[in-house]
C-alpha cells in the first residue's frame, strides 16, 4: 500500500521540531481528516537554511511532511514556490489515492510559510516572477510546471 520511503519517512522522519525565530512559519490543516502541519523556514540570503516542522496527523501526513522539508533545504525562495504536491508525491515514490491530500497540506504549508517570510520582510508576491525568462522559465505564471512547454511552429 505505501512505499519504502513513505514507510522509512514516517517511521525516521527528518527535521521534526520547531525553528526558534523562524523566519517563515506557515500552518494548515484539513478539516476533514484532522492533519494539521505546521512549517517553520530559516531564510538567510534568499535561500532556505533549515526547514522544520510538527504534524499532527496520519503517517503519509509526517512522510509528506518530512519529503517536503528535506525538499526545501538549500533551495531559492523561488524554487522552494515551485514545490508541488506532485513533487512531494513522487519523491515518495506515490501515495494511495486516498492519501493524495496530504502531499496537497505538505505544499499548503510550504506556501504558507513562505507567504509569511515574504509579509515580515515586505516582499510581494510580484517576486514570484522576477527574472523570468519566458515560457517556461520556472515562474510558472502560466500554469505548467517548468520545462513542460508547448514549442512554437516557427
Amino acid at each position: 500500500m505505501y512505499s519504502e520511503k513513505v514507510m522509512d519517512h514516517f517511521s525516521n522522519p527528518r527535521n521534526v521540531g520547531e525553528i526558534e525565530n523562524a523566519d517563515g512559519v506557515g500552518q494548515v490543516g484539513n478539516a476533514k481528516c484532522g492533519d494539521i502541519m505546521k512549517m517553520y523556514l530559516k531564510i538567510e540570503d534568499g535561500i532556505i537554511k533549515d526547514a522544520k516542522f510538527k504534524t499532527f496527523g496520519c503517517g503519509a501526513a509526517v512522510a509528506t511532511s518530512s519529503m517536503a522539508t528535506e525538499m526545501l533545504i538549500g533551495k531559492t525562495i523561488k524554487e522552494a514556490e515551485q514545490i508541488t504536491n506532485k513533487a512531494v508525491m513522487e519523491a515518495l515514490d506515490g501515495l494511495p489515492p486516498a492519501k493524495v491530500h496530504c502531499s496537497v497540506l505538505a505544499e499548503e504549508a510550504i506556501a504558507a510559510a513562505l507567504q509569511d517570510y515574504k509579509a515580515k520582510n515586505g516582499l510581494t508576491e510580484d517576486m514570484l516572477y522576477e527574472n523570468c525568462n519566458g515560457c517556461c522559465q520556472g515562474c510558472g505564471a502560466h500554469g505548467h510546471a517548468h520545462g513542460e512547454f508547448e514549442e512554437d511552429d516557427e
